[in-house]
């Protein structure tokens, strides 16, 4: 079984313009054009069982809309973490709504503007750790060269240590092209690392050497698509000097133990 834990896709009508911002943001090569039906055509085509969608509200105004749209696509093979942002006023009435369809939020510091180990976020901390709901934070360095960094991995170990029941993703391995902070910072925590778009950045070796130092049940398989084909990723995992049942707890045990599938 392969469950990936991190994917975007837009709404039909501006799914094509949302695919072309990407590759002008990021200055690269978008898989297909990021729908719903190719999400699940990519799916069928690399043997993919379920996939986390996950969306970004930059303003907080967006909240509502976002999630409206995320809870019709729902279904047995794909999952989502609903857009959230801390400083949208009624986060507390959205989260209610939240919890009846998704498997957790995303927050994306870069783009919302917040520095993670911010002590504004502390009710917002505290709320989601008693809830127990997931929390996919983008860690590390954007390639849309936003020019502060507020999701590094010293900053993520801050929340770590001040709110330790949060259950935490860090996506991009903890911390995007920032991996000797994130072995400084990071590495050995109880929280789980994503492997989204990182493959193609770091040695085989050195990720190999990552998994086994923080333990492979903390570790999940995520792509970033449509950045990328999950048919690469795949192939970069399984060609990783690691114990299958390692590599099988990457690819599904461990997302179905954390979102309880």
């Amino acid at each position: 079984m392969i469950i990936d834990t991190h994917a975007h896709v837009w709404p039909e009508k501006i799914a094509e313009k949302a695919g072309q911002h990407l590759e002008d943001v990021f200055d690269t090569k978008i898989a297909v054009v990021p729908t719903v039906d190719n999400l699940l055509r990519f799916m069928d085509k690399n043997s993919i069982d379920m996939t986390f969608v996950s969306s970004v509200a930059t303003r907080p105004d967006q909240v509502p809309a976002i999630n409206k749209w995320l809870r019709t696509i729902v279904s047995d093979r794909i999952k989502v973490l609903a857009a959230f942002h801390p400083f949208y006023k009624e986060w507390e009435e959205e989260l209610d709504k939240i919890r009846e369809f998704a498997s957790g939020i995303k927050l994306q510091p870069e783009f919302q503007e917040f520095y993670v180990d911010d002590d504004k976020l502390a009710p917002v901390y505290s709320k989601l750790s008693e809830l127990g709901v997931p929390v996919l934070f983008h860690c590390g360095k954007e390639l849309s060269n936003t020019k502060l960094l507020r999701s590094e991995p010293e900053r993520m170990a801050a929340v770590n240590r001040m709110f330790p029941s949060l259950k935490v993703i860090a996506a991009h391995f903890g911390g995007f092209q920032m991996w000797d902070e994130v072995e400084r910072h990071l590495l050995g925590r109880d929280m789980y690392f994503d492997t989204a778009y990182t493959f193609k950045f770091i040695e085989k070796e050195l990720m190999a050497d990552f998994i086994e130092i923080q333990g492979e049940e903390w570790v999940l398989f995520g792509t970033d698509f449509p950045l990328v084909d999950q048919k690469d990723d795949i192939e970069y995992l399984n060609s990783l000097d690691l114990p299958q049942e390692s590599k099988s707890k990457i690819l599904s045990q461990n997302a179905k133990k954390l979102f309880k599938l």
